[in-house]
């Protein structure tokens, strides 16, 4: 009888019992109750009854591996697979064979302006500029937060960092910088698994879904591997590597560093590099399967490391007067473009890149710098700061996607739009259609986009809060409303005021000037706080204002 069972469970979500690790069905350790009332739970107390099978047991009611009676204990399924099995208002729009393949590649601190199609005068992208013109270049793309740790947990969860509480580096966020006239609040340090992260519904949907690089949004307990995700290799707690060198381990900001899961390796090999020989193998094991590949590259992040024949190379490039004159830096940028060339070739050989949707984007605005001996690590001009800050150079990030057959080809959208809209678009790109009246996030699709780069989106405001000490700036809340970027600095309630169509280097502060359209922005961004339950700072009960040094990730 559980042998029928499974098998109509398998035929009724269009996978093979036996998936990429040969246990996909039922050795998911990640599944929480399928109950929707019990969403936000780590755990629930559904109680049990007496089936003979407990493992079939356990899948057709979408219980956890601890809830399960002990002989049940083997796994069970991802929720979203038991609400499609059980008709609870989760269902395909297509079968698994139509779904497109989706490789989202993540830089890391990579600014705006460091590709050549973005403008950068010395840095050399070919393979992105050769996806932009096969697909859509956004010039309004925006991170949802200027540091990493905020970023990928909105990518991942659909959700704003403020209503996740995570709103800092993983690191700083029990023990946050102080020092200034507010104390920032404490923060959510790993990403909830009662959150459905986009892989977890993809998985859902019969997809191989595998993690690589930089993961930096939960401890061992978080990983990958709980978060949806069939393989994940290179990503732990930490938020940058001690070296890009084979054996990608040292001492690095007072720990003892590694990166997981490559194995053995010769001096000179390059970390970017082997995260994506990983990819590689991931595409070519999955075979005929749909696969969500997740490619979380730690470069253009410190160390500044680069491989010499390239830093020379930059060296004899660079010319008086360019706003990128950092050979180092150049050459991180050229190793990790070299990379996302081999995935595309890769996909053109195996004869798949007609069904694969590619989006290439970065985590947040370029980081200014100094480093060791760089005076400067980047530059993000035209756009006025750089990470941690909520002008435009922290949190305007390049985005391009291609998509054949369905998005519009060497095309540039400029409509706003932020990466936490990325989760609703991989989630209808996969034909996976969310229940009627269930809450997907705080995105929307960019698909209607990606068909027509003019197309009417039902938003026109972008929100960011960063209520955090870092060496660009105090703590901060911003909105953007069409062609209006408000401030609100939240020590002394300071607004600036900005118009990006005829200022986007954010050098004239209208505020004084437009004092009815400072005060509308202002009550809606205090709205907006108060719906998604932003924490706030608090002033500091001690007289002192002297700031401490504000750590890095």
């Amino acid at each position: 009888m559980a042998t029928l069972i499974l098998a109509s469970l398998a035929a009724c979500l269009a996978v093979d019992v036996h998936g990429v690790a040969g246990d996909w069905l039922i050795f998911r350790p990640f599944v929480r109750c399928a109950d929707p009332r019990h969403r936000q739970a780590e755990k629930c107390a559904c109680p049990l009854t007496a089936e003979g099978d407990s493992p079939i047991f356990a899948a057709k009611h979408g219980l956890s591996v601890k809830q399960a009676p002990a002989a049940a204990k083997i796994g069970t399924v991802p929720r979203e697979r038991l609400r499609l099995a059980t008709d609870a208002g989760f269902c395909l729009a297509r079968p698994v064979a139509e779904r497109p393949n989706i490789v989202l590649i993540l830089a890391d601190d990579l600014g705006w302006s460091d590709l050549a199609c973005y403008g950068s005068d010395l840095h050399e992208t070919p393979g992105v500029d050769r996806l932009a013109s096969e697909g859509i270049r956004f010039t309004d793309a925006y991170a949802p937060a200027p540091v990493c740790t905020p970023t990928r947990a909105a990518i991942l969860s659909g959700e704003h960092p403020a209503r996740l509480h995570m709103t800092t580096w993983r690191e700083a966020a029990k023990d946050p910088p102080r020092g200034g006239p507010v104390v920032p609040p404490v923060t959510v340090e790993n990403l909830p698994r009662a959150k459905i992260t986009v892989a977890e519904r993809l998985h859902a949907a019969g997809y191989v879904t595998a993690h690589l690089g930089k993961w930096h949004v939960g401890d061992a307990s978080h990983y990958p591997e709980t978060q949806g995700f069939d393989v994940a290799v290179g990503g732990t707690h930490w938020g940058c590597p001690a070296t890009y060198f084979y054996p990608y381990r040292g001492l690095s900001h007072g720990d003892l560093r590694y990166v997981p899961g490559l194995g053995l390796g010769r001096d000179g090999d390059y970390l970017t590099d082997r995260l994506t020989d990983e990819a590689i193998r991931v595409i070519e094991t999955a075979g005929t399967r749909p696969f969500f590949l997740y490619l979380a590259y730690y470069t253009v992040h410190t160390p500044l490391e680069a491989k010499p024949a390239l830093v020379e190379h930059f060296k004899a490039r660079i010319q008086p007067g360019m706003r990128h004159a950092n050979a180092t830096y150049a050459a991180m940028v050229r190793s990790l473009d070299e990379n996302v060339e081999r995935i595309l070739d890769l996909l053109r050989q195996r004869g798949i890149a007609d069904r694969t949707m590619v989006i290439f984007t970065a985590d947040n605005g370029g980081f200014l710098g100094p480093w060791r001996d760089f005076p400067a690590v980047t530059n993000n001009a035209p756009l006025r700061s750089g990470k941690g800050s909520l002008y435009e150079g922290g949190v305007r990030v390049p985005l391009v996607v291609r998509w054949p057959k369905v998005a519009e080809t060497g095309t540039a959208c400029h409509q706003p739009v932020v990466l936490t809209d990325l989760y609703r678009t991989l989630v209808e790109a996969a034909g996976v259609e969310v229940a009627a009246g269930e809450v997907c996030g705080d995105g929307i699709s960019l698909v209607p986009l990606l068909r027509d780069v003019d197309a009417a989106l039902p938003r026109d405001t972008l929100y960011w809060h960063y209520p955090h000490y870092y060496s660009t700036t105090t703590p901060v809340s911003a909105l953007r409303s069409h062609d209006w970027k408000l401030l609100e600095y939240l020590e002394d309630g300071r607004l600036e005021l900005y118009n990006l169509r005829d200022d986007l280097a954010e050098q004239h502060d209208l505020a004084e000037q437009n004092p009815a359209q400072t005060a509308v922005l202002r009550d809606q961004l205090h709205a907006w706080r108060t719906n998604v339950g932003a924490q706030m700072p608090v002033p500091r009960q001690s007289t002192s204002t002297k700031r401490e040094r504000v750590p890095r990730t």
